[in-house]
């Protein structure tokens, strides 16, 4: 009997649009599979709803509960969700929270290190007792005259070029580079607006590089780098990385990499990987800095699944099928819900 995966998309974060794009790709890859019956539904306003209009929510367990416009309904046994959501409620770990309570299977991360690895701050403090070089930073929680001091403070000390993000956004919004002090608490404010924490941090001339950590089988890999080349002028805002104006471009064979530099890469992912605790699939982002040094930069625990994403390009060229890997996160998050 085929099992029912239902795939979650949208979300009610500023991401939304792209998790729907996200999750065409996924779609087509589960369907591929005729051991999986298909259901899919996207999460808005607090509901789930199919494109005919049906509303859906769990009951006991894992029964969905689906019911249809004329005022009929149907029931389902859901085997496992497949959360394909940037940013709130997907990557943030509240999904995750949920599904646990029905006692749902889901692939990808567990509610947890979802939650501290879209926390850019809980992010970096994991970094440093894992001892993984990351840039420097700190970060203000409230924009009162001692907070400010103290990132005027710091933005002097860290060389008065940063950027301030906020803390819990994806995709690069809420990033505001700033080089003049001036400007300073003008971005703070506007990051805090997003999120409850700032994060000030030095701005590093660097090349961007990812890689994806996945597990299949019961192994975990990482890829080889791939590089996104931003122009001089631009920063890797969200338009940047999703819009068809985009200037920018990517590669998945970095090149000029020293065997060092490769394995340091390697290495920081593996220890990021399981040190947070991640599970299935993540993307793990570096700076190589112009004067060689590797900083660990951010964690994606579901990555962007779209046409020119990155993590999908990485892993197929790494010798793998995105539809047998998303295959065995389902059977692998099936058998340890049954364990």
């Amino acid at each position: 009997m085929a099992k029912n995966i239902l795939l979650i998309a949208g979300g009610d974060s500023s991401e939304h649009e792209i998790s729907i794009v996200s999750s065409a790709y996924v779609a087509e890859k589960l369907r591929s599979n005729s051991d999986f019956y298909l259901l899919s539904a996207v999460l808005h306003d607090g509901k789930l709803q199919f494109a005919d209009g049906a509303v859906a929510y769990f009951a006991l367990k894992n029964n969905l509960i689906v019911e249809r416009v004329d005022g009929t309904q149907e029931s389902y046994k859901i085997d496992c969700v497949v959360p394909c959501l940037h940013g709130f409620p997907g990557e943030t770990g509240d999904l995750q929270s949920m599904l646990e309570l029905h006692d749902v299977p889901y692939i990808g991360c567990k509610a947890e290190a979802s939650r501290n690895c879209f926390n850019k701050v809980t992010t970096k403090m994991y970094m440093d007792a894992l001892s993984i070089e990351n840039t420097p930073s700190t970060f203000v929680s409230n924009c009162d005259e001692t907070s400010l001091k103290w990132a005027h403070d710091a933005f002097s000390s860290l060389g008065g070029d940063v950027y301030v993000k906020a803390a819990s956004q994806g995709s690069s919004i809420g990033c505001y580079h700033v080089t003049d002090k001036s400007a300073l608490d003008k971005a703070i404010k506007a990051a805090l607006e997003l999120s409850d924490l700032a994060l000030i941090e030095k701005t590093i001339e660097h090349r961007e590089l990812e890689v994806a950590a996945f597990e299949f089988k019961g192994e975990l890999h990482v890829t080889e780098p791939g590089e996104i080349f931003i122009p001089d002028d631009k920063f890797y805002t969200y338009e940047e990385k999703y819009s068809t104006d985009s200037h920018s471009s990517t590669t998945i064979e970095a090149q000029d990499l020293n065997p060092m530099q490769r394995e340091m890469i390697k290495s920081m992912a593996l220890r990021a990987f399981k040190g947070l605790n991640l599970r299935h699939l993540s993307r793990i982002d570096f700076f190589l800095a112009s004067d060689g040094k590797i900083y660990l930069n951010e964690i994606n625990t579901f990555p962007g699944m779209t046409p020119i994403s990155m993590f999908p390009k990485l892993v197929e060229h790494s010798g793998f099928k995105m539809s047998e890997f998303f295959a065995d996160c389902i059977y692998s998050a099936i058998a340890e819900k049954s364990v």
